[in-house]
């Protein structure tokens, strides 16, 4: 029995969508150029268009595609400075400190990591001071906040997405 095989379980347990080479070549062009046509992606991956249409709607109903979505320079849209936060939390206090996150303006990608940290927040702000403020004040004055940490971003690079 091959990986392949195996009944992969998400998070709480969720299956894992089942994808095939033609479904991880369709997710590979979207993540190139999520404004692709179907058409454009069909002949892409030597589908038909019926196909693709058929498969990204499956994957869009299934949750393994949740959105599309247009991707910023930070610096562009005045974004100038960037920061990686790492939270030290109380325990138990996840989904409420996540809560708040969320409705913080400026951040922009949360994530539970394990090791020194418990929180990994990315940060984009117009300058030091609104970063400053977010980190310094609305950090800190979240219930279940015991600690932060800072590391600047100097100059970042995309990643290729998957695989």
């Amino acid at each position: 029995m091959s990986t392949d095989d195996l009944p992969l379980r998400g998070p709480a347990g969720q299956s894992v969508a089942h994808l095939d080479e033609t479904d991880k070549a369709i997710i590979a062009e979207l993540l190139r150029d999520g404004r692709l046509s179907v058409r454009a992606i069909a002949e892409r991956v030597h589908v038909s268009r019926a196909n693709a249409y058929a498969r990204i709607n499956r994957m869009t109903s299934d949750g393994t595609i949740t959105g599309f979505t247009a991707r910023l320079d930070p610096q562009r849209v005045g974004l100038t400075a960037s920061a990686y936060v790492m939270l030290s939390i109380e325990q138990n206090t996840w989904r409420t400190v996540a809560q708040h996150l969320r409705k913080i303006p400026y951040v922009d990608h949360i994530a539970l990591v394990g090791g020194d940290f418990d929180v990994l927040v990315l940060v984009r702000t117009p300058d030091n001071a609104a970063l400053r403020h977010v980190v310094l004040e609305r950090f800190h004055e979240i219930p279940g906040v015991r600690g932060t940490r800072t590391s600047l971003v100097f100059e970042e690079t995309a990643g290729r997405g998957m695989g």
